[in-house]
């Protein structure tokens, strides 16, 4: 057998070149074929209309062919500029290009996506042009993405079915630019589960802060859309005071828990170094108790060991303690779920990581439009996805 020739750079420079020609000319020759196309289109329905020869006038009305005007149609084999016919009164659009508007719908989707990626405005326009040939502006893919606000007000105005079983509510902070400088805004965020292990992010809205009178307008709006807890069994908070203040009110006779996470985050960041392994073990023996009973007698142990050093902190989870065993009134194997926020605060984990390429938010519509298409995501993924725990027999 000879010897096998190795591959030259040149060579591989020479194939590349050769796929570039054959797509590159295959592409013109497409492009080619539908400009034709559709400008013969635009003429034959001139034509129709007037149903004359060439340069021939209508005896109604004066009407008679006043040549073409070229416009540009962003599609999904590049732009085209087409010259479109016209006469004096009115312009022939092909009939196949009447849903295009301006720009292919898929071209729009491409813009919008690319935008609730996290990709700048500017960004954008260039992303666009590696697939149509041509740049968009960044005020065009404003423009666009502010017609996702229709879709955000559908989605805060849909109706609920009251079958929740348990909601879990908790907010992220995100950072917007305004006139005065860079603030933060709170997205206060509610998410339901069935017992049959359907869940969904069911509303979010914007507020400056984690007030009561802030959650009791999610929780109000929750209830006059539908959610009125015929058959809600607890509900799982941060443990934010206004939030344990705001739900008396709307929802009186559920059950509250607050999130043990949060809870061990605050005891420990005000115990000294020296203490802090043997306070958290301390701690973790009283949600990890084998029932509420238990649990009442390892926190009187804690207490016993730590009031000395730390009485604030004792004082604090005692006060605490009632909605932070609320857990133990359910099945065991939902207790590792029903005593944390954490299955909404994986969906914060999403949102901080789409957000963070975007530094900072334009405006307050731009943090709605960007946390909705996120959300909007998660809740078709969830539908053949349920929480098996929830399904399991006690």
């Amino acid at each position: 057998m000879g010897k096998v020739t190795p591959i030259t750079e040149q060579f591989q420079h020479f194939v590349r070149d050769l796929k570039e020609s054959f797509w590159g000319d295959l592409n013109g020759k497409a492009q080619a074929a539908v400009k034709g196309l559709l400008e013969e289109e635009s003429r034959r329905q001139r034509d129709r209309y007037l149903c004359r020869e060439a340069y021939g006038r209508r005896d109604r009305g004066g009407e008679y062919r006043n040549g073409y005007y070229e416009r540009d149609f962003v599609t999904r084999f590049g732009t085209l500029r087409l010259r479109i016919a016209r006469t004096r009164g009115r312009a022939f659009l092909p009939s196949g290009l009447r849903g295009f508007q301006r720009r292919a719908e898929e071209v729009t989707l491409l813009i919008r996506e690319a935008f609730l990626r996290g990709i700048s405005t500017r960004q954008v326009g260039r992303v666009v042009a590696l697939v149509t040939g041509e740049p968009v502006s960044a005020q065009t893919v404003s423009t666009l993405t502010k017609s996702l606000d229709r879709v955000v007000k559908r989605f805060h105005e849909a109706p609920l079915k009251d079958e929740w079983a348990y909601l879990f509510l908790d907010g992220v902070s995100l950072r917007v630019r305004r006139p005065a400088g860079r603030k933060r805004v709170q997205m206060l965020v509610a998410y339901g589960v069935r017992t049959d292990g359907q869940r969904r992010l069911l509303a979010f809205v914007r507020s400056q802060g984690e007030s009561q009178a802030a959650w009791e307008g999610l929780l109000q709006d929750l209830y006059r859309r539908g959610l009125q807890g015929q058959h809600l069994q607890l509900i799982v908070t941060d443990g934010c005071p206004g939030l344990a203040a705001a739900i008396p009110t709307v929802y009186p006779r559920v059950l509250h828990q607050r999130c043990w996470v949060h809870k061990m985050r605050n005891i420990l960041e005000k115990v000294r170094k020296r203490d802090y392994d043997a306070v958290k073990t301390d701690a973790q023996a009283i949600y990890r108790a084998w029932h509420g009973g238990h649990a009442q007698r390892a926190f009187q142990r804690f207490a016993a060991r730590w009031r000395g050093s730390y009485p604030g902190m004792v004082r604090q989870l005692e006060r605490d303690l009632p909605e932070l065993l609320s857990f133990f009134h359910f099945p065991r194997h939902l207790w590792r779920k029903l005593s944390t926020t954490n299955v909404i605060e994986r969906c914060f984990v999403e949102v901080r990581r789409r957000t963070r390429p975007m530094v900072c938010f334009v405006n307050l519509q731009s943090v709605d439009r960007i946390v909705f298409s996120i959300f909007n995501r998660m809740n078709p993924q969830w539908k053949n996805r349920t929480l098996q725990l929830f399904t399991q027999a006690a």
